[in-house]
C-alpha cells in the first residue's frame, strides 16, 4: 500500500519513536492521527517537540489503548494502523508485571479487535528483540527461538502470539516488526545511552552504570522509522515477523566508552548495582539478521553508531532539551 495519501493512526505516538514515525509520516503525505497517553496536564509527550508546521498536520487525541470502545471509535476508517503504545522498561516490569500485561497485552487486543471491525488496510505491530531473550544462535533470523527473560517481554511476546492469530484466523493484514536497540533524540532515561550521556553532561566526573558487558545491536531512530514505513508499504511483509537490525553488536562498555570520549574523557565508570538486572533475565547478547528486511525492501541502515551516537549527543546538548532529564535520579 502507499501511505501518500492514507488514513493512518500511530498509537504510542508521543513516545520516543513514536514521535519519530509521526513526523516522518506527514513527510509522507500521510494523513495521520496520533494518540498520546491521558494525563490531566494534556501533555503530548515528544509530540510536542516537533516543529510548528508538522504539529499543525496531526490530529492529536489523548487516551488510553487499555479502552477497547475507544480504540474502535479512533481506528475506524483508518487504512493504517501503526501500535506502538507499551510500557517498554524492563526494570520497572519486575515491579508492575500486571500493568505490562494489561497494556502491552490487553492494548494490543483492543488495537487488533478495533482494526479488524474496521476494515484496516494493514496493521503494523511495533514488539522487540528483546523477545528473543539470550542468543541461542547469531544473528539472530525471526525463527530463532523466543525465552521470556522479563515480564516484558513475556507481554510482548504474547502481544505478537495475539497479533499473529488475528492474521491467521481473521485475514486481519498484520505486520510484526522486531525493532533491536533503537536510540536517538527524545529516547527516555531509563534506557542505556541517554542514560550514561545525561550524567555526562551534566557534569559528572563518575558516570554509574549498571552491566556493561552485554552488547546490543544498535540502531539509529532514523533508521528504524524508516524500516517501520517500508514495512508497513510492503504487502509481502503481511503475516510475517521482521528484524529491525544493522547486523552489528557493540558492547554496551564500548558504547559508553564512545560517550566519555564525545563528552567527557575525563570522566569514568562506576557499577551501580541497582542497575543491574537479576542473573537470569539479562540478555548478553543481541545481534540481529536483517536479511528478511533487506529482501521485503529496499531498506538499509543509513547510520553508523558512532554517528548516530554524535547526532544524539548534539541534541541532548541543547539546554531545553537536557532540562528534561534528571541525572541524579535513577529511572526505571
Amino acid at each position: 500500500m502507499n501511505l501518500a495519501g492514507a488514513q493512518a493512526l500511530v498509537t504510542g505516538a508521543d513516545g520516543f519513536i513514536g514521535s519519530h514515525l509521526t513526523e516522518a509520516l506527514v513527510h509522507c503525505g500521510a494523513a495521520v492521527t496520533a494518540v498520546a497517553f491521558y494525563n490531566s496536564f494534556n501533555n503530548w509527550g515528544w509530540l510536542e517537540a516537533l516543529p510548528a508546521d508538522v504539529l499543525a498536520r496531526i490530529d492529536v487525541v489523548v487516551g488510553d489503548v487499555r479502552d477497547a470502545q475507544l480504540m474502535t471509535q479512533l481506528i475506524r476508517g483508518r487504512q493504517v494502523v501503526f501500535h506502538l503504545a507499551a510500557l517498554v522498561s524492563i526494570p520497572y516490569s519486575y515491579e508492575a508485571p500486571e500493568a505490562f500485561v494489561d497494556t502491552n497485552v490487553r492494548g494490543t487486543l483492543n488495537v487488533l479487535q478495533a482494526a479488524r471491525s474496521g476494515a484496516a488496510e494493514r496493521v503494523l505491530i511495533v514488539s522487540t528483540s528483546e523477545v528473543y531473550g539470550s542468543a541461542r544462535q547469531i544473528p539472530m533470523r525471526e525463527d530463532h527461538p523466543l525465552q521470556a527473560q522479563s515480564p516484558y517481554s513475556a507481554s510482548k511476546i504474547g502481544a505478537e502470539s495475539l497479533a499473529l492469530s488475528f492474521q491467521r484466523s481473521f485475514g486481519l493484514p498484520v505486520v510484526i516488526a522486531r525493532p533491536f536497540n533503537t536510540y536517538g533524540p527524545r529516547q527516555s532515561a531509563r534506557a542505556v545511552i541517554p542514560a550514561i550521556a545525561v550524567q555526562l553532561l551534566a557534569g559528572r566526573r563518575e558516570v554509574r552504570v549498571g552491566n556493561i558487558e552485554p552488547a546490543r545491536d544498535f540502531v539509529f531512530v532514523d533508521d528504524t522509522v524508516q524500516a517501520l514505513i517500508a514495512l508497513a508499504q510492503c504487502d509481502a511483509a503481511v503475516g510475517q515477523f521482521v528484524n529491525i537490525a544493522t547486523g552489528v553488536d557493540t558492547a554496551i562498555a564500548a558504547v559508553a566508552g564512545e560517550l566519555v570520549r564525545q563528552i567527557n574523557p575525563h570522566a569514568s565508570l562506576r557499577e551501580d548495582a541497582q542497575r543491574f538486572r537479576p542473573r537470569d533475565s539479562e540478555v548478553e547478547r543481541l545481534l540481529g539478521c536483517n536479511r528478511k528486511l533487506r529482501e521485503l525492501t529496499d531498506w538499509s541502515p543509513r547510520y553508523t553508531l558512532a554517528e548516530g551516537l554524535a547526532l544524539t549527543v548534539g541534541w541532548l546538548r541543547e539546554p531545553a532539551n537536557l532540562a528534561r532529564y534528571k541525572a541524579d535520579v535513577y529511572n526505571l
